[in-house]
């Protein structure tokens, strides 16, 4: 029997059944760009759960808000240099009449007379801080945990690359509004390109379309900030998704957890309806940020004029770390051929920032020439298992703490009534003390830390209760681990300094390539000579207490609610300085549940 179309068929309680349209519109993709295979892989891919892993994702949607608003202040925003008059007519009244440029009136306006000009400003402001915030902070995470390692080498080039199109959208963001703290700003991108040798004069003329502030940079900074980099940005964001895909996500170690699988969620429908609720949340907070906490209000600066320069004048934060090696530089320059090297600015504002993101962008591949490791990773390192990077990573943050703050030197001298030359050398001796100090303090830690994990790999949790044995002897009850705490513990590999073959071949023979390996021998010691050995499974075999309860006939089922019975321990015990005891044998540990 037929059924016709019109009349209704029972469905199963709970079944979705896609309306017409749907269907048709999913054929019509699918014949013809062959969606559906796409969508199943897609919701099919598993995502491991962590907290730690919203960071991309808070620059994801951060940038998403920085879309948005952007599009409605391109509406509203005029990139013109021309010269007008503030009309006489609307607020602020302290600028009515006033000779500014079209971008800075067209921004004042937009705040002050066009409904939810501020919020939007405010918004995008808030976004791009917090863009930047959530990619430095997701870049430090992939760095301290290793995630950087085969095969995402590629993908992290791309993050560095997200990092320095993220700087170059702030720079050009900021400068557009033609007011006094963004035109200091372009004075001092007009320092650091007449400072490079030979071609700078040309950069700057070529920049700024003639003599310094010109007519072009506005419309120029416009074009680059609407169209160029978020451009990039958009395309890079795209690969870096899909290599994530293809190389699949990392994961934190822990039972069940290799390399070879991955531990969590399917895409559809759980982290889609995950990442649509964060979105809403991260877009609420930006929103919640703009209403109430006010930030650039260029008015008070006033439209650019060259000859004011104040203090408290600091761009974001950042691009403060450029402002504090350029406030720390002392005014040196040479003169080399009649020709004049302005240090001052070369320095601090082209090699201390070229010399900072170049560790970054390359520390991979210099880890890798260190370990001589090929294989894929995709559990991750716990910091302190990795000490030298760690340490490393902790330095790096520290040195560009020290020019971040230098960046405020004036607003810390007029806040806590000190020297601002104090200050200054202050930072100066710190930017190359400090970096040392926490690279030696962090390293000790991570090996202390490792220590702490042995021994509680081997011996557990100390629960401060003390016994006495039936032969006098005093020990401590210690409570054992759960498969999961242990599994953390124990499962990382050991990294060992490289060996290299010898200088020459048995018959007196340089051979080939000794320099190079010599060196990354070198390098391997630097990283790895000093260590801690992981637990082995011979050593927690050896440790294993129930086993050697079983062995002398003594049960762990006479161990009970957390409290030991003395008669059940053998009459040798550990902790009395016997030979058990200087084998590395543990203390006595209390039974678990499940064994009793």
């Amino acid at each position: 029997m037929s059924i016709s179309a019109s009349t209704p068929t029972a469905q199963p309680t709970g079944e979705y059944k896609p309306s017409k349209p749907m269907r048709g519109t999913a054929d019509l993709l699918d014949s013809r760009v062959g969606v559906a295979k796409a969508v199943r892989f897609i919701s099919r891919k598993i995502f491991p759960e962590h907290w730690s892993f919203l960071l991309g994702e808070i620059a994801l949607w951060s940038f998403v808000v920085l879309i948005l608003t952007g599009i409605f202040l391109t509406m509203f925003f005029e990139p013109s240099m021309t010269h007008t008059t503030y009309p006489t007519d609307a607020l602020p009244v302290s600028h009515q009449g006033m000779e500014m440029s079209a971008a800075y009136a067209s921004t004042v306006y937009m705040s002050f007379e066009v409904k939810g000009g501020l919020l939007m400003r405010q918004m995008h402001h808030w976004a791009a801080l917090l863009f930047m915030a959530a990619i430095v902070t997701h870049m430090m995470r992939v760095f301290f945990t290793g995630a950087f390692r085969k095969p995402r080498e590629i993908n992290w080039l791309v993050g560095f690359t997200l990092l320095i199109m993220g700087l170059a959208a702030g720079f050009s963001g900021y400068s557009l509004p033609d007011d006094v703290l963004s035109g200091n700003g372009l004075r001092i991108a007009d320092g650091v390109a007449k400072a490079i040798p030979i071609i700078g004069s040309y950069v700057s003329y070529g920049l700024f379309g003639g003599e310094f502030p010109g007519t072009d940079i506005i419309p120029r900074l416009f074009t680059v900030h609407i169209l160029l980099v978020p451009g990039l940005i958009i395309a890079l964001v795209t690969v870096h998704l899909i290599l994530m895909v293809v190389h699949k996500h990392t994961q934190y170690p822990g039972v069940g957890r290799t390399d070879n699988n991955v531990v969590g969620y399917p895409a559809f429908p759980v982290y889609v309806a995950k990442m649509a609720g964060y979105f809403f949340i991260v877009f609420g907070f930006i929103a919640l940020m703009a209403a109430l906490i006010s930030i650039n209000n260029v008015w008070n600066y006033g439209p650019y004029d060259p000859s004011p320069v104040s203090a408290g004048a600091q761009p974001d934060w950042y691009m403060l770390f450029l402002e504090g090696g350029l406030r720390l530089m002392p005014g040196w320059e040479v003169v080399i051929g009649g020709y004049t090297l302005s240090l001052n600015i070369l320095i601090p504002g082209v090699i201390v920032p070229g010399l900072l993101f170049t560790f970054i962008a390359v520390y991979p591949f210099i880890e890798r020439a260190a370990t001589n490791d090929l294989r894929e990773h995709h559990v991750l390192d716990r910091p302190r298992n990795v000490p030298v990077r760690t340490a490393l990573g902790v330095a790096w943050l520290g040195a560009f703490l020290i020019l971040v703050l230098a960046g405020a030197n004036d607003i810390m001298a007029t806040h806590f009534d000190l020297s601002i030359n104090d200050i200054t050398w202050a930072f100066r001796i710190l930017i190359f003390v400090l970096p040392v100090v926490l690279f030696v303090v962090t390293k000790r830690i991570c090996l202390g830390l490792q220590r702490r994990d042995r021994e509680l790999a081997l011996h557990g949790h100390e629960t401060g209760r003390v016994v006495q044995m039936p032969n006098g002897a005093f020990m401590e009850v210690h409570k054992p681990l759960t498969d999961h705490e242990r599994w953390i513990l124990v499962a990382h590999e050991a990294q060992r300094p490289l060996e290299i073959e010898p200088a020459t071949d048995r018959n007196g023979v340089d051979r080939p390539g000794y320099r190079m390996d010599s060196f990354r021998q070198k390098l391997s010691r630097f990283f790895y000579e000093d260590r801690i050995e992981p637990v082995t499974p011979a050593e927690l075999a050896a440790a294993g207490h129930h086993g050697e309860l079983e062995e002398t006939g003594h049960h762990a089922e006479g161990l009970r609610g957390g409290s030991v019975a003395l008669d059940h321990f053998p009459s040798t015990t550990h902790g009395s300085g016997d030979k058990e005891s200087a084998a590395g044998g543990s203390v006595a540990t209390l039974a678990r549940s499940d064994r009793r």
